[in-house]
């Protein structure tokens, strides 16, 4: 008789939002790098959001947000 024992994971996710003036990615990888201050065994990312501030005088962008869900391991 053969077993096959199945290894569980379990993954907790916080939602965070990082802001940059380059870019939406740039903005993601902040938020990232935010997380991993406090957070260990982030495993990956999904973009939520992403929204952007105007100058109404020139009418080009000034800042950029994305909202991500970071996953990481549990305890």
């Amino acid at each position: 008789m053969h077993y096959h024992f199945m290894t569980h994971h379990v993954a907790k996710i916080i939602e965070i939002i990082g802001s940059s003036d380059k870019g939406w990615e740039d903005a993601a990888q902040v938020a990232v790098d935010e997380a991993k201050k406090t957070l260990h065994g982030i495993h990956g990312i999904e973009v939520v959001d992403m929204t952007a501030r105007v100058d109404p005088a020139s009418g080009k962008i000034t800042n950029y947000r994305t909202c991500v869900k970071i996953s990481f391991a549990v305890d």
